[in-house]
């Protein structure tokens, strides 16, 4: 086998997602932890503190204790080198999330015991169905007292539409949480609360019928279990590795990320679990990760991401082969040949200059600007394009107002960088120039983002006048449609985007059925193809 294969086998590249406080960020530090990526984790609610969570490094997610951006880490654990994609877990997240699901491999959706499924996990996992990719649950917070374990299995089939797999079962919750039975080895791993930011000590593992158990769980609670145990080997789902690499059946673990019980179990489980980097589609056909040629898609653009250096950073998930610092590339979007500039690897807020790189893993290259989402850069010897990232539809809208006219050349700059960075969207009234700018976002923190970005980096201030549309629709047959003359609601707005194509505003989501049933063979679709 050749030595980059071997590396190649080696990666496993997934994104974690979760609802906000769902503990998503204290479980990566935990798996930093194990992979000694880190000694200590950081503390990531004491927000007075000096220590902030490791992948957290924009000001103003120190400011406000949240993740806004999208961060990289990559470590070391039993063999395997593992790539994880940090997504924000709040409300307010960007489209940067859903495009950070476009490089990962599998995804691991981290479940509150106490909440169950949340809105927000909900519009997540709709783009890692979209994509087929396995999606491994971990029901968090079983220190604190949780729902029925029962109900949080149904609530995930029922609000997600995958079966589920216990691969362990939480014994008690809260005060009376005692560990997990592992289904497969019939054992007890007992829970003891640790210091916190430490692994766990050695755990016991008690086999369920050992007379010992009953020194750790009482007769009631040792009961019950027998019970459960019963009810699952005959109503859940079996396990089935095919079903998982499908997306179609998601095995679940219980445990506690702040105490640091389950983690271990439930890495070990995943490695063994996923695969190594997954084929992905060109314009050529699929393109297989361990050919010896290196390609490379740009997911994510990050601009100022160190203020004394103004810089700009693409991040590409590099999709087959080997890449050397140095080697000729040629960028397809921009048809050209090239070399990448300081090819670097994130551990949050760290860089290191990398030499090589492999299928699975994310480097992060200087941007003098010619790069896009979605670009693909390949070998001179052989060109493709890979498949465009989907443009995600925004929900909320405002009018952009600058306060200073004479600083108009750095707020076009500012918030077309912004933009193109793909955080916000930029939209201009259809019949009119750059006068009247419309952002749509995902989540509304991104305003606040906008707001803070522009005035702390481009010495811009601006007013939002927030607009009520919720809806926006792309002209899906724009060539065959005379834009002008769509009979649209009273409610209805044309806008263009940076590329010149047209766009409706919605406030009403009838409105859009009613705009259709009046343009007979108009086609709206709810994301574009880049």
């Amino acid at each position: 086998m050749a030595d980059y294969t071997r590396e190649i086998e080696k990666r496993r590249t997934f994104a974690i997602i979760s609802h906000p406080d769902a503990g998503k960020t204290t479980l990566t530090e935990k798996f930093l932890l194990y992979g000694g990526a880190i000694n200590l984790a950081g503390s990531v609610k004491g927000k007075a503190t000096s220590r902030h969570a490791v992948s957290d490094w924009m000001e103003i997610e120190k400011e406000r204790g949240i993740s806004v951006t999208s961060s990289v880490l990559q470590f070391n654990y039993g063999g395997y080198c593992i790539n994880i994609l940090d997504t924000p877990g709040h409300q307010d997240f960007s489209e940067d999330t859903y495009r950070t699901l476009m490089a990962a491999d599998s995804a691991v959706m981290v479940i509150d015991g106490s909440k169950g499924v949340e809105a927000q996990t909900r519009k997540l996992f709709k783009v890692c169905v979209m994509r087929h990719i396995p999606i491994f649950t971990f029901i968090n917070k079983m220190d604190r007292d949780a729902n029925d374990t029962f109900d949080l299995l149904d609530e995930i089939e029922k609000e997600l539409g995958i079966a589920t797999c216990p691969i362990n079962w939480p014994i008690g919750s809260g005060k009376n949480f005692r560990g997990v039975y592992d289904r497969d080895t019939r054992k007890v791993l007992v829970f003891s609360d640790t210091q916190k930011g430490t692994k766990e000590g050695i755990e016991e593992e008690i086999p369920v019928d050992d007379p010992h158990l009953l020194d750790v769980v009482s007769l009631e609670q040792k009961e019950t279990l027998e019970e459960e145990i019963e009810l699952l080997d005959g109503a859940a789902a079996e396990f089935d590795q095919e079903k998982v690499s499908k997306g179609e059946l998601s095995p679940v673990f219980f445990g506690s990320a702040l105490t640091n019980f389950g983690v271990e179990t439930f890495l070990k489980h995943f490695l063994a679990m996923t695969s190594s980097p997954l084929p992905r589609t060109a314009d050529c056909g699929v393109v297989d990760p361990m050919t010896e040629e290196f390609s490379a898609f740009v997911f994510k653009i990050q601009a100022n991401m160190n203020k004394n250096h103004r810089d700009r950073i693409a991040f590409m998930r590099i999709c087959s082969g080997r890449f050397d610092a140095g080697m000729e590339v040629y960028h397809v979007q921009g048809d050209k040949k090239m070399r990448l500039l300081q090819p670097q690897q994130m551990m949050a807020d760290d860089r290191h200059v990398v030499d090589e790189a492999y299928a699975g893993d994310i480097i992060g290259v200087f941007d003098p600007g010619i790069f896009s989402i979605g670009d693909t850069i390949c070998m001179p010897s052989r060109k493709f394009a890979y498949e465009g990232i989907p443009t995600f539809a925004p929900e909320h809208f405002a009018r952009v107002a600058q306060l200073d006219t004479m600083k108009r050349k750095q707020f076009v700059k500012g918030i077309n960088q912004i933009a193109q960075e793909g955080a916000i969207q930029i939209f201009q009234e259809a019949k009119g120039g750059m006068e009247e700018i419309i952002v749509g976002v995902v989540g509304v923190l991104q305003f606040d983002v906008l707001k803070y970005r522009l005035e702390n980096e481009y010495n811009v201030e601006i007013r939002l006048d927030m607009l009520p549309y919720e809806y926006i629709r792309w002209i899906g047959n724009r060539d065959q449609v005379d834009v002008d003359k769509i009979i649209g609601t009273s409610d209805m707005k044309k806008v263009m985007d940076l590329k010149g194509r047209p766009l409706l505003l919605f406030v009403n989501s009838w409105s859009v059925g009613m705009t259709l049933d009046r343009n007979e063979g108009l086609v709206l679709e709810e994301f574009s193809k880049n």
